[in-house]
């Protein structure tokens, strides 16, 4: 039992001792990031727009590569498959079986922009063009009734946008111990 104890207070100390970031130059090994290569990895988009590349994509063009890329594992029609739905579950937040989609959801169009050029498609990530990821963005906003048909995005005009859950979230953050 003395053991355990004093087991437990030498990781408690170990676990409360001050860290200091290690530095390269004494440890010989790794170097500072080239400017070049954090601009590689620094694709965020936040919820305004900031962040968004050039370019531009018609629900047209993303119907026909969410067939190619994502209809095997969302389904169809974004009815969900392997992997989750993305239409649907209109009015459904505020029941015990709530369905959480892009159009149920999701509370800014650029989010889904975000994790499509980030995550998608799964076998691949980061692997489709700025146009793609427009497109896709358009179709599936399409297909859950977010915008028409001839709707072409581009990084002006998607964070306009007005997803359907757009006031389903708290904003300033409530708890108390968050600024």
């Amino acid at each position: 039992m003395l053991r355990s104890a004093l087991l437990f207070a030498a990781i408690a100390a170990a676990a409360a001792a001050p860290t200091q970031a290690a530095d390269p130059a004494r440890l010989a090994i790794g170097r500072t990031a080239t400017k070049a290569e954090i601009a590689g990895w620094d694709i965020d988009v936040r919820a305004d727009g900031h962040g968004l590349p050039e370019g531009s994509g018609s629900v047209r063009d993303g119907q026909k590569i969410y067939a190619e890329s994502c209809a095997a594992c969302h389904g169809e029609s974004g009815e969900g498959k392997l992997a989750d739905r993305l239409v649907g579950g209109y009015g459904t937040l505020a029941t015990t079986k709530p369905v959480r989609t892009v159009g149920s959801f999701w509370p800014y169009p650029t989010t889904l922009f975000d994790y499509i050029r980030r995550a998608m498609p799964f076998s691949a990530p980061q692997s489709l063009t700025a146009d793609q990821v427009y497109a896709l963005t358009a179709y599936v906003l399409h297909l859950n009734n977010i915008v028409p048909e001839d709707t072409v995005l581009d990084a002006h005009s998607l964070p306009k946008v007005a997803m359907p859950n757009r006031g389903g979230f708290t904003s300033p953050d409530p708890r108390p111990d968050v600024p």
